[in-house]
């Protein structure tokens, strides 16, 4: 590589904060990405995105609203982002198109706490959004038109909790038999197991210690079913903690990924798996993909101001097109891009490109 080529490089790597340890040579960026007429690229290797300037409008008598959610895209590649206005689920096509709100009633309270997380999931040939909510200490299934299937309060059942309000969910998934999981983040720190029927099973986690012991947890904020392996296991973000925890579908603990060393995570908040990767959600400013053997392959987004990270009140005047703020949702769709929603007050949803 020559003199100058090492120079851009730098430069590139600065604008744009990739990670140590990733492939940065790999990546394409624009000269001067900061011009509204050139196109960002991001990524390295087989993860190449291009970041949509201007993605995902509203109508003009609609606004966003804390975007506090979570990311869903279904089969016809819709995409639903939970936020914290009263619309809370808005539904928008592959181009950024408004088509729709739902789930009227899972709007916030007064401290703006809507619906937190959302799994989709495919039930013959019906889908359906299976959701927490933060204000109403309750999680729920409903259709992708916002029908109630059901309603679920705290899981007394467990044990944990002497009041309702100390349930505090933030994550939701389902498994391949229908048994599902739910994640008490902000209140006990515990997953919470039922199966399809809605009937309690078990639970397993509480606060870590100061020694981050394996099977405990600070902020188990989101989980998925990792069906990357021979048999499925449940994935759990421990994002106080910068690390991922795996467990049997039964809560033995199975493995932990610790990414405290060389930056590798950094509050990691979400989770989205196609085929063998990983895309995760860092809170502090960036998306992470890691591959089948959960081996770093690319960060995208990190922006150079420390003080822009894993906070909700950037205003969108200092918001700048290839950088993240605070990823809090994240899902892949059918043909390999992904949406982003960032936990910010005056909502900032993102759509990822792949190019590659």
């Amino acid at each position: 590589m020559s003199r100058s080529e090492q120079i851009q490089l730098h430069r590139r790597r600065f604008l744009f904060g990739l990670g140590a340890g990733v492939a940065a040579s790999a990546v394409a960026f624009p000269a001067f990405a900061s011009r509204k007429e050139e196109t960002i690229i991001l990524g390295a290797g087989n993860h190449k995105y291009e970041w949509v300037r201007g993605w995902g409008k509203l109508p003009e008598s609609m606004k966003w609203g804390s975007t506090h959610g979570g990311v869903v895209v279904d089969s016809q590649n819709h995409i639903y982002f939970s936020t914290d206005a009263d619309s809370n689920i808005a539904v928008l096509d592959a181009d950024g198109k408004y088509i729709r709100s739902i789930g009227k009633e899972w709007r916030p309270d007064k401290d703006g706490n809507g619906t937190h997380d959302m799994q989709l999931h495919k039930e013959g040939k019906q889908e359906f959004i299976y959701l927490v909510s933060l204000f109403r200490n309750e999680f729920a299934k409903i259709t992708t038109t916002g029908d109630v299937v059901w309603v679920k309060g705290f899981p007394e059942k467990s044990g944990i909790y002497k009041a309702k309000t100390e349930f505090k969910p933030t994550g939701i998934t389902v498994a391949p038999n229908g048994d599902f999981y739910v994640t008490d983040g902000y209140g006990a720190n515990y997953v919470h197991r039922y199966n399809a029927k809605g009937e309690y099973l078990n639970s397993w986690g509480g606060k870590s210690s100061k020694e981050k012991e394996d099977g405990k947890f600070s902020t188990p904020h989101k989980i998925i079913i990792d069906r990357r392996g021979k048999t499925p296991t449940v994935l759990v973000t421990d994002r106080a903690n910068h690390r991922l925890q795996w467990f049997s579908l039964d809560g033995k603990h199975l493995k932990t990924v610790d990414g405290t060393e060389n930056d590798f995570l950094r509050l990691p908040s979400v989770l989205s798996i196609r085929g063998t990767d990983v895309a995760i959600g860092d809170l502090a400013g960036r998306v992470t993909i890691l591959d089948k053997d959960n081996k770093l392959v690319t960060q995208i987004g990190d922006g150079p101001d420390p003080k822009k990270r894993a906070t909700n009140k950037v205003t969108p005047d200092q918001w700048v097109d290839g950088q993240f703020i605070a990823p809090h949702g994240i899902s892949w769709d059918n043909k390999g891009n992904l949406y982003v929603s960032e936990w910010n007050l005056a909502g900032r949803v993102v759509k990822l490109k792949r190019v590659k």
